[in-house]
Order: structure tokens, then C-alpha cells, then sequence
């Protein structure tokens, strides 16, 4: 088994005006894991997202002081997280311009830009990279389209595919199924079921059961900015645990692998 872990957190907590965001979260996820992330709004979630990014520093305690690393790297630059770990978030997609061609958004992925500009080098290997991508999300015909005319799926393609072009170890998916119907739901799940075994490792954001592909085998559920349950699916997918998580009365069923849950009371 790799013992290299893609992530690693202890006692790490996140601190912002004065309100603890994330509260000493011991994590670790494997370079060969499949897992998903779950919680209600407010759980801690985005600030996990924004750790990960670079966007926001652990909080430091000088008696126990956190210890975070990526790929077993204490510190890193944003060019080498972005070809380690592809990030998919959906506030990008309302932060390009409507007349950026798909090409560019997926190509801006190498240089963590909102488009493509005269100070980047764009060599042969990047825009190799960025057509293997487009060829699987289905954009190959797609490179002229333009953001401001394009589906939300296919533009929830193309930021797929923006992340993937620089071949990471690991791809993060922050709440990708927000906004879609329940068919796009479902073609997208399928999607990601698809690129597991071929050797893509997912690391999924969610509030929704029925988005977590069959594939992705282990579920942390995070409460309050605290880590509440993390294990195999079918032992964290109870009715107890997501009744305790969501403050409801909750009732879960499977069907064809996909988990969903109803409110009872």
C-alpha cells in the first residue's frame, strides 16, 4: 500500500475574527484513497477547500503547533500544488470573462490565472495536456466555444478539465454538482466512476448523498468545524450519523450503490 499521504492535518484549526472555523482536525487521505467530504452549510468545508488552495494558513498555537502537509511537504509553491493536486472550485466558472474561448480556461490552469495572457509561456507539454483533457470531458470539439455561451455543464466540464491538464496526483472537487439538474447529476457521477480506475484519484466537497460516486469507497463527515465520523461508506452513511450531522430526522437508502436520504420528521 503507498504510504505517501496526498494530505495530512494535525491539530490544525482555522481561526477567522475571532470565530474558530475548523477546530483541531486530525486528517489524513492517502495518494490511492477515494473519499468524500460531507457536511451542512457551515460545517467547515469551504475552509477546508481554501486550506488546501493556499488561501488560508492553519492557526498557530505555540504549545501544539499544526502540522499540515501535501504530498508530504510542509511548504510548497502554488505552480507545484496546482500539478500535485487539481483543484475544481466552483466559484471559477463566474470569474471569466464570457469571451474567453474553453481553450484558455482549461489552459489558465497551469499558470492559476482567469485566462491566458502575454507573460505565459505556453509550451508543446501544456498544450498537450490541456487537448488529453478536453478529449476526456468530451471538449475536443469544443476548444472555440466561448464561456459566455456554453451549458453549465459544459462549463463545469471545462473547469474539470482545467484542473486534470496538468496531470495531478489527486483531483479535489469542491461541490461539483451544484446548480445541475438531476439528469446532468447523474452523466457526472457516471463521469467520475469513469476516470476512478483509470487511475484519477477523487477527493469530493458535498452536502449531497446521491452525488458521491460509486467509486469513492470512504466519507468524512465534518460538523461544526470538527471532524464527526470518517470510515467506509456503508458504516458512515447511516441514518443515526446524518440525523446527528444535519440537526434532522434523517432516513437513508440505497439503491443501486447511490445513497440518498429523506427527511422523516
Amino acid at each position: 500500500m503507498n504510504t505517501l499521504k496526498a494530505l495530512e492535518m494535525r491539530n490544525v484549526s482555522v481561526v477567522k475574527d475571532g470565530r474558530t472555523i475548523l477546530d483541531s482536525i486530525d486528517l489524513e487521505i492517502g495518494t490511492d484513497e477515494n473519499v468524500a467530504v460531507i457536511g451542512p452549510n457551515g460545517s467547515g468545508k469551504t475552509t477546508l477547500i481554501k486550506l488546501i488552495r493556499g488561501e488560508v494558513l492553519p492557526y498557530y498555537e505555540e504549545e501544539d503547533p499544526a502540522v499540515m502537509r501535501i504530498f508530504g511537504m510542509e511548504n510548497w509553491n502554488l505552480e507545484d500544488l496546482r500539478k500535485s493536486m487539481g483543484i475544481v472550485s466552483m466559484d471559477l466558472q463566474s470569474r471569466f470573462p464570457a469571451d474567453t474561448p474553453l481553450y484558455e480556461v482549461m489552459l489558465s490552469g497551469y499558470f492559476g490565472s482567469m485566462g491566458v495572457f502575454r507573460n505565459h509561456k505556453v509550451t508543446e507539454s501544456m498544450a498537450s495536456g490541456v487537448l488529453d483533457a478536453a478529449r476526456t470531458m468530451g471538449l475536443e470539439n469544443m476548444l472555440d466555444a466561448l464561456v459566455g455561451v456554453v451549458s453549465l455543464g459544459e462549463m463545469r466540464r471545462a473547469l474539470i478539465a482545467r484542473a486534470l491538464a496538468p496531470r495531478p496526483r489527486m483531483l479535489v472537487l469542491d461541490e461539483p454538482m451544484t446548480g445541475l439538474d438531476v439528469v446532468m447529476k447523474d452523466r457526472f457521477r457516471r463521469m467520475f466512476d469513469i476516470m476512478i480506475p483509470s487511475g484519477i484519484n477523487v477527493m469530493m466537497i458535498t452536502h449531497e448523498l446521491e452525488d458521491i460516486p460509486l467509486g469513492v469507497e470512504r466519507v468524512i463527515m465534518l460538523r461544526e468545524g470538527r471532524k464527526m465520523a470518517d470510515g467506509p461508506k456503508n458504516r458512515v452513511l447511516t441514518s443515526e450519523n446524518l440525523s446527528r450531522l444535519f440537526d434532522e430526522d434523517i432516513e437513508v437508502s440505497v439503491s443501486g450503490g447511490i445513497y440518498r436520504m429523506m427527511l422523516t420528521g
